[in-house]
């Protein structure tokens, strides 16, 4: 079977779009061809800043034939009581090009349907490929698009050539005002081309040894690691190679070469962090460290052409990179020379959002919050050591180098040189880690606080702005969240199940609105404050299912109770663990009625059940035989309530529910009697009263 590629060359594309398009490229080939019947082998996708590249190893000739069954319309309407053909079965026939002699009847679960039997498929696939190319190439997505040229067509940068072979064989088509041809182009310098390519088969090769370019990401990647390895080992250091940062230049340079460049040693005395956001935001560029985790006063670039004149390019690099250094170094100093208390006046002039006040307000919620969440935490768990005094202290500086010179330069730094200069002017450390953190996790694969301090201080700092919002009526509607709300909510959930914090999550917002005083609210606190909750429990169901949860799972554990997340998560993790016994299912189907039952009489009956019972009035052995089982259990589940062991809890059902089962089996609990019908509803509610506090099992399905 032959070869097949594609490759749309294109002006510039931004480093972005890249990863995106490539995966697009190859979902929908791989979808249009097997739609198809096209056979294929080996289909991988690969970009550099002018191209997008689609190569199939095998693609056969001719797709495959299936055969097919179209239903039409329902037997009975398709022929009158005489038995004569209708319209509807003669436009089914004339719309599928049979004649009516051709079709026959299929039985389905809805009853007879007229019928016929199509082959599909078998079509030439260079047909086929004509017709998908365009169809895709068109329907890619991009963050943004534009059009060139007098033009309706509209790509990401414009499109200048199109190759397209299938084997040895054109694939003729045309987009974007652009004919699909046999030629490609290389590197502007080191190969600029136009190249004939006359084998699918032949293109990475062509790409090499004509093009002067590294076609695959992956090669690209391989060699800037290799050689910036290489070149670090020289001056004994190691490369900071970051993730995100390579992946950005892989995409920027279609021909890689590193190169090594040096700056002045006495830029060391600014935080490493100011110069590695220095060489990593402004120049692409990574820093690189000692053996001891020193940073050396050397970066390492990647170019994209082979100079004439290394050093040359390389004095280049570093003059640029020494002015940017050196704006750090003014900065650094100028803000050492000021300090913390006229930042904190400064606040008062930063807005957070008009109707909320300042920063300087907020930092002072925070503050005040953060003795709050001290008490709450100590309280829940005496191990839990923070002192309230540096918590506040922590939260009314948290925001202080908002307006920094440092950080109005360099935005990505807000919170950590916030720490950095709280150390430099004398914080104690636990103040300096809790600002350094607080704005942690950025995102649901982000790492959490790693101090309690800094923990903390997050979550005052998410619940002020969620309660803020909420009351303003900002509340996140469909894929729109321009104050990162999600985020938020998550961020505490997070923070409070990885770190084991138990607080109230309803008393922290009440607590959060209480800070804001008197407001003119759109959304009044006693409406808002519940769809926050709403909106908490759904970000937290959300985390807990993309963590392996199972959905019904995660459902009844959260309705019976979530604003203790530590708790809610522990509890579900014991049903899952329940849910995986022999006794399980049984065990939902008697608890399940159960709460049914208490659930009919509270929603449609209308009746309060207080849960207290007279034993006097049980008539019954199997009733009687169930409330001294609930009475000897009473203690033992409060004591394993109290000490938080979920799963010894939920053992308990195993052997409550014979007596469950029974009382079912042999007592009437709708009885005549109002007395004996009240008592015997008020013993399950008894029962609910202690299992809807391990989960919801009226929500569980069997």
């Amino acid at each position: 079977m032959p070869a097949f590629v594609l490759e749309i060359g294109t002006e510039e594309l931004p480093a972005r779009f890249l990863a995106a398009s490539e995966k697009e490229l190859a979902e929908r080939f791989a979808a249009a061809l097997a739609d198809a019947g096209l056979e294929f082998s080996g289909l991988a996708t690969c970009s550099t800043p002018r191209r997008l590249t689609v190569h199939i190893a095998q693609v056969s000739k001719t797709a495959t034939t299936r055969e097919e069954v179209i239903t039409g319309p329902p037997l009975k309407a398709a022929y009158d009581v005489g038995g004569r053909p209708t319209r509807a079965a003669e436009g089914f026939a004339k719309t599928q090009n049979v004649a009516l002699e051709d079709t026959f009847t299929v039985d389905t679960e809805k009853g007879a349907y007229l019928a016929v039997r199509k082959t599909i498929g078998g079509g030439d696939a260079l047909e086929i490929l004509a017709e998908v190319c365009p169809a895709i190439i068109s329907g890619l997505s991009f963050p943004k698009r534009m059009h060139w040229g007098s033009g309706a067509f509209t790509f990401a940068r414009p499109i200048r050539w199109i190759l397209a072979l299938l084997g040895s064989t054109p694939v003729a088509f045309g987009v974007g005002g652009v004919d699909s041809g046999t030629l490609t182009h290389g590197h502007r310098v080191h190969g600029p081309g136009p190249f004939s390519v006359n084998d699918a088969a032949e293109y990475f090769s062509i790409m090499e040894r004509q093009c002067g370019i590294v076609a695959r990401n992956a090669d690209r990647r391989r060699i800037i690691r290799e050689q910036g390895d290489a070149l670090a080992a020289q001056k004994r250091g190691a490369v900071l190679w970051k993730d995100s940062l390579l992946d950005e230049v892989q995409n920027l340079c279609e021909h890689p070469v590193p190169i090594l460049g040096s700056f002045d040693s006495t830029f060391l005395e600014v935080p490493r962090e100011v110069l590695l956001t220095s060489m990593e935001s402004h120049q692409k560029s990574f820093g690189l460290e000692s053996e001891n985790g020193r940073l050396l006063p050397y970066f390492l670039t990647v170019l994209n052409v082979s100079p004439s004149d290394p050093a040359l390019v390389q004095k280049g690099w570093e003059r640029v990179l020494r002015a940017r250094l050196e704006d750090a170094r003014f900065f650094w100093e100028t803000d050492l020379a000021s300090g913390f208390s006229p930042w904190l006046e400064s606040l008062d002039s930063v807005i957070f959002l008009a109707p909320l006040g300042s920063m300087g307000d907020k930092t002072r919620r925070i503050e005040n919050l953060c003795s709050w969440l001290a008490d709450a935490v100590q309280c829940n768990d005496p191990e839990q050591k923070v002192v309230k005094e540096e918590l506040m202290r922590a939260g009314r500086l948290s925001k202080a180098d908002l307006v920094s010179a440092m950080v109005k330069e360099f935005d990505t730094l807000q919170g950590v040189m916030g720490g950095i200069y709280a150390s430099r002017f004398g914080e104690p450390e636990a103040v300096s880690r809790a600002i350094a953190e607080q704005y942690l996790p950025a995102g649901p694969d982000s790492p959490v606080p790693a101090s309690l301090g800094g923990a903390l201080v997050s979550i005052a700092d998410k619940a002020d702005t969620l309660v803020g919002c909420f009351g303003l009526g900002m509340i996140p509607t469909g894929a729109a969240d321009p104050y990162g709300l999600r985020r938020a909510a998550l961020g505490i959930a997070r923070i409070a199940q990885e770190k084991g914090l138990r607080f109230n999550v309803a008393a922290l917002f009440a607590r959060a609105m209480e800070g804001y005083g008197q407001r003119n609210w759109k959304i009044l606190p006693e409406q808002a404050l519940p769809r926050l909750e709403e909106f908490f429990s759904l970000r937290l169901k959300n985390h807990l299912i993309s963590g392996g949860a199972e959905t019904l799972l995660a459902e009844a554990a959260l309705q019976a109770g979530f604003h203790d997340v530590w708790a809610a998560s522990a509890r579900l993790a014991a049903l899952t663990a329940f849910g995986k016994t022999p006794e399980f299912a049984q065990s939902v189907l008697t608890f399940k009625r159960v709460a049914n039952i208490i659930r009919k009489q509270d929603q449609d009956e209308g009746q309060r059940l207080t849960g207290r019972y007279l034993s006097d009035l049980f008539t019954d052995e199997a009733e009687k035989a169930l409330a001294a089982e609930l009475e000897r259990l009473t203690p033992v589940f409060d004591k394993l309530w109290q000490a938080d062991d979920f799963a010894g809890l939920f053992a308990l059902l195993s052997g409550l529910r014979p007596f469950v089962d029974a009382f079912f089996d042999q007592v009437m609990v709708m009885c005549e009697d109002e007395a004996l019908r009240q008592n015997r509803l008020n013993l399950l509610q008894s029962l609910v009263d202690r299992l809807g506090r391990l989960a919801d099992f009226a929500a569980l399905q069997m």
